[in-house]
């Protein structure tokens, strides 16, 4: 059944992302970003496999990568971030479908969402964007993604991880850590590097060309 689960939610996530077209973003600054993280998050998500058997250390980046590309575009480099894994790792299919899923386009979607949510009831703040979307908004998607997949293991017939639940409430501070950090240095020094900021907005400044 999750197995089930994770090919329909990938599938209808990649329909939308492609009904968008969002590969017209690369003609500008966002070209960049979708390089580098297509270059250095399968190393990420690599890790796992290179950790002794028990400490299995995974970060997902999926949240800094919907602040950089928004979510459309990021849903498709995760699914090449994915096919890099499974080419070169040597996890299955199978564990290379749920990694893409619970790592990548579960905390994607929820960071998506927390996004939304965030715009709509607080105000256009830097601090609320770089704190709210890109720290504890990663904390919380990360973190909600990994309590879905267990509870999905558990109807499934999987036995009760509650110390799972535990390391990945740890685990989830680490991505938001890295992700606050990023989207802060990205705020200051590279801008148009997040499809998801605005000087207008946050700033309270003219756009280019108005």
């Amino acid at each position: 059944m999750l197995s089930a689960i994770e090919w329909g939610f990938g599938a209808l996530a990649l329909l939308v992302a492609l009904s968008l077209q969002p590969w017209r973003m690369l003609k500008g600054a966002l070209l960049t970003p979708a390089l580098a993280a297509l270059a250095l998050l399968p190393w990420l998500w690599l890790l796992p496999q290179s950790m002794p058997q028990g400490l299995q250390i995974q970060l997902s980046g999926a949240s800094l990568l919907v602040l950089m590309l928004g979510w459309p575009l990021a849903v498709l480099v995760l699914a090449l971030v994915a096919l890099v894994v499974w080419g070169v790792g040597h996890a299955d299919l199978a564990a290379a479908l749920s990694q893409w899923i619970w790592i990548g386009l579960a905390p994607a979607t929820l960071a998506l969402g927390i996004g939304s949510l965030l715009r709509r009831w607080l105000p256009p703040n830097p601090f609320v964007y770089t704190l709210g979307r890109g720290f504890l908004g990663t904390a919380a998607a990360v973190f909600l993604s990994g309590v879905l997949m267990e509870l999905l293991h558990r109807l499934a017939g999987g036995p009760a991880l509650e110390q799972a639940l535990v390391a990945r409430w740890l685990m989830a501070w680490g991505d938001a850590f890295l992700t606050g950090m990023f989207a802060a240095i990205f705020v200051a020094f590279a801008p148009h590097w997040l499809a998801t900021w605005s000087d207008g907005r946050y700033l309270k400044t003219p756009e280019p060309g108005r």
